[in-house]
């Protein structure tokens, strides 16, 4: 067990920023919550799993909804301690830990928030070793684990509890929800015991975004790009830096969905890269040639000042590095690929891992 102070949630910031691939709702709004609250309650203990008894509660915490609505509507922080109370009460049991059920913006860093105000620890551990768009994309859904009950709440006070009879129903009856609160609502899933969690999660989730964030605040001292680093960490690979020349955002069904252009500043010129995403970045392609796809994580970064960039935050005239990084192993089995691959999300192309479109671009 250590304990995040506020210089660790700085780091983490960073990190789940980058590891979110785009998604997990504002890093910056996150960060004020969980600092906020370090600040007023102390200092919150991060363990492993296999630090719980095995049959003891942890319940996850996260936002839902539209990255571009959290700007405008912000959480009060109420609705996060609400949803996990909720899930006390029916369950009759208190929780032992909380833990995030994504790596990514502000579903990493409302889990330190709460854990905070009710002197709770949180458990080094996520669902999905990355942010997706859609409830049922977590790697407990992956083992046959069912997310019930689930609870939600918003600003305005309401809440809501229901018995979804499997995680797609959860994330219909979910975003459906969401909708009516506002695009934007707390949400909490898969309470499960830390037994489940160390067999089903993905592990060393938050450890590893701090050590993202130590190596893009590092670079940054030393005023150098953290792109080698990076690579080198996580085993990735730098797909293109461009400009950008275009971005189209929509909101639909809940989603922020859209589209960006880049223009190459290195390479053939006239290249360019179109980088697709829902909340999340999907996928990036140069002409007919696809160059990553999730499962696999795609990440762009502000090539001037090595910061990760969501996909809310592209801009005209930016200057990008697009990067990919191979996913958590589960998400490359072939129920990771149905749940969360390319033809998932409509577009048809086949999952290849990056680095064996890299290694066949290179010959």
């Amino acid at each position: 067990m250590r304990y995040i102070d506020e210089q660790a949630i700085e780091r983490i910031t960073l990190g789940a920023t980058l590891l979110g691939t785009g998604g997990g709702g504002d890093p910056y709004i996150g960060k004020m919550m969980a600092l906020q609250a370090v600040r007023r309650y102390g200092p919150v203990a991060l363990v492993a799993a296999d630090e719980l008894s095995r049959d003891e509660l942890v319940v996850p915490i996260s936002m839902i909804g539209a990255p571009t609505v959290l700007w405008e509507k912000i959480p009060s922080g109420r609705e996060m301690v609400k949803i996990l109370e909720l899930m006390e009460a029916h369950l009759g049991k208190r929780a032992a830990a909380v833990m995030p059920i994504e790596i990514g913006g502000v579903n990493s860093l409302i889990p330190i928030a709460v854990a905070a105000e009710k002197s709770l620890p949180v458990v080094d551990a996520d669902a999905m070793g990355r942010a997706f768009p859609e409830a049922q994309m977590v790697s407990f859904y992956l083992d046959g684990l069912v997310p019930n009950p689930v609870t939600m709440a918003d600003e305005k006070g309401n809440t809501v509890l229901f018995h979804p009879v499997d995680a797609v129903w959860s994330e219909r009856l979910a975003r459906s929800l969401t909708v009516q609160m506002g695009a934007s609502a707390a949400m909490s899933d898969y309470a499960l015991t830390a037994g489940q969690v160390l067999t089903s999660g993905i592990l060393g989730t938050l450890s590893l975004a701090e050590e993202v964030g130590r190596l893009i605040l590092e670079a940054r001292r030393e005023n150098r790009s953290p792109v080698q680093d990076l690579l080198d960490t996580l085993h990735g690979f730098r797909l293109f830096t461009g400009k950008i020349s275009d971005v189209t955002r929509r909101l639909e069904g809940g989603f922020t969905k859209g589209e960006a252009i880049l223009e190459a500043l290195t390479g053939k010129t006239g290249e360019s890269l179109s980088l697709y995403f829902q909340n999340e970045y999907l996928l990036a392609a140069s002409g007919d040639r696809i160059l990553a796809s999730t499962p696999d994580l795609i990440v762009a970064l502000d090539a001037d000042v090595g910061t990760p960039i969501t996909s809310d935050r592209l801009k005209y005239g930016m200057r990008v590095d697009i990067l990919a990084f191979p996913a958590p192993p589960k998400w490359r089995t072939p129920k990771g690929i149905e749940v969360a691959g390319p033809r998932y999300f409509g577009y048809d192309v086949d999952y290849v891992p990056v680095e064996h479109r890299v290694a066949a671009a290179a010959q």
